[in-house]
């Protein structure tokens, strides 16, 4: 794959006169934190009929569940990319704009929605998944805390005590996207048993928390450096007991991995999703410095015309077309029915949140004294592009990925 198909340059076009018309307007306020993302992104599943495909998706995912069969099957994917290409478009397009609501929708959709229709059982499916696909509920997946950072796992102290036929959660969350108001909220605990093993061999298990339970508070949303548009907040759980309805699977013996794998697999995901959240930066970053380029002027000379400013833009095309590459992979593999490993989608986003961060930041630069202030774009896109060098496991974590992947074939 080396270009988007007819129908797929549609479907962009058609994303492209909705964030004219639906989220332009709103950028200052969203870019403030005045206006939460979740009522925009309702406004573009109704618009795109995202919801209805949700509810057929949920109802396939959920017969086959049933009849014992995966939450994911090849027959959910078509010869170009399917329905990862359809979901990867809107995330470039939004991304050129406002990265945060590709982020708020991601957290809720992807990964809490995802993971309790993959891990959950038909009725925890039908209690919680069919209102977080079709973004009836706006939902959280919790798993970093204060202490933990990166070592989200082995670091984790979220504890979940056996009291008779109930769990009692105690521990905190922080840095969840969506935390303030979402309404459910997929939270990973380690098993308190009363025995010897360390806290951090103990087994990883997965619950679904509903806003309002007692002993369960969130925060307001934190003030940051970027991604102002989705909102950030810390969870705090003090003697929140549930009951085994809202144990993730229904049981400690989860097959599959139980709640490690549960993780695993969903930042395999998040990394790959997040090259195509690169390339909507980049590519915004690189229209922007060209259009600039173009009309500003010194000492009589367009500065497009300067050596130094060429070296800039060829360098941003360089990691365009790298970063689009990386995303065009990732149909194809999705398409031929493989998924990358964790390896291949810590490389993935190794690359492209440096390459996204460096093409800000040059942007920028090109824009001198007006790069600086919040008037032009790009000041808010290189705030925002910082993040995808930390979130979803920091440069560092992908480096000790693919490092290890490499050391141990």
């Amino acid at each position: 794959m080396f270009e988007w198909s007819d129908e797929q340059v549609m479907v962009r076009d058609a994303i492209r006169r909705f964030i004219d018309e639906e989220i332009k307007p709103h950028l200052d306020e969203l870019e403030h934190g005045d206006l939460p993302p979740y009522d925009i992104i309702r406004t573009m599943y109704a618009t795109f009929g995202m919801d209805a495909m949700a509810k057929d998706r949920f109802a396939r995912q959920l017969e086959r569940r049933r009849a014992g069969d995966g939450a994911s099957a090849p027959s959910e994917r078509s010869g170009d990319g399917g329905s990862a290409a359809m979901t990867l478009i809107p995330t470039i397009e939004l991304c050129r704009y406002c990265p945060g609501i590709v982020t708020a929708m991601g957290v809720s959709v992807g990964l809490a929605a995802g993971t309790v229709m993959k891990r959950g059982t038909p009725e925890q499916m039908e209690r919680w998944g069919l209102d977080l696909m079709t973004f009836a509920k706006v939902g959280a997946w919790a798993i970093t805390e204060p202490d933990s950072g990166s070592d989200a796992l082995g670091g984790m102290k979220t504890s979940a005590r056996r009291d008779g036929d109930e769990y009692v959660l105690n521990g905190n969350k922080t840095f969840i996207t969506n935390g303030p108001y979402a309404d459910v909220v997929v939270l990973y605990a380690k098993l308190d048993d009363g025995s010897d093993t360390p806290v951090r061999d103990r087994k990883v298990l997965t619950f679904v928390l509903d806003k309002g339970m007692p002993g369960f508070e969130q925060s307001k949303p934190f003030r940051k450096m970027g991604l102002h548009s989705s909102p950030t907040g810390e969870l705090f759980l003090s003697d929140v007991r549930v009951g085994t309805d809202r144990l993730l699977g229904g049981t400690e013996e989860e097959p599959g991995g139980g709640g490690r794998q549960s993780a695993k697999d969903n930042f395999v995901q998040e990394r790959a999703s997040l090259a195509a959240m690169a390339l909507g930066v980049i590519e915004q970053c690189l229209e922007l410095s060209v259009e600039y380029a173009k009309n500003r002027t010194l000492w009589g000379q367009r500065i497009g015309d300067r050596q130094l400013i060429q070296l800039k833009l060829a360098k941003m095309e360089v990691a365009r077309l790298n970063v689009q590459n990386l995303v065009f992979r990732y149909l194809e593999m999705e398409a031929a029915g493989r998924s990358p490993t964790l390896a291949e989608a810590s490389a993935m986003k190794l690359y492209a949140a440096q390459a996204a961060s460096e093409v800000a930041m040059e942007a920028v630069q090109l824009f001198g004294g007006n790069g600086y202030m919040a008037e032009y774009r790009v000041e808010q896109l290189a705030r925002d592009a910082k993040v995808f060098q930390i979130y979803a496991g920091t440069d560092e974590i992908q480096v000790t990925h693919v490092a290890k992947d490499l050391l141990n074939r």
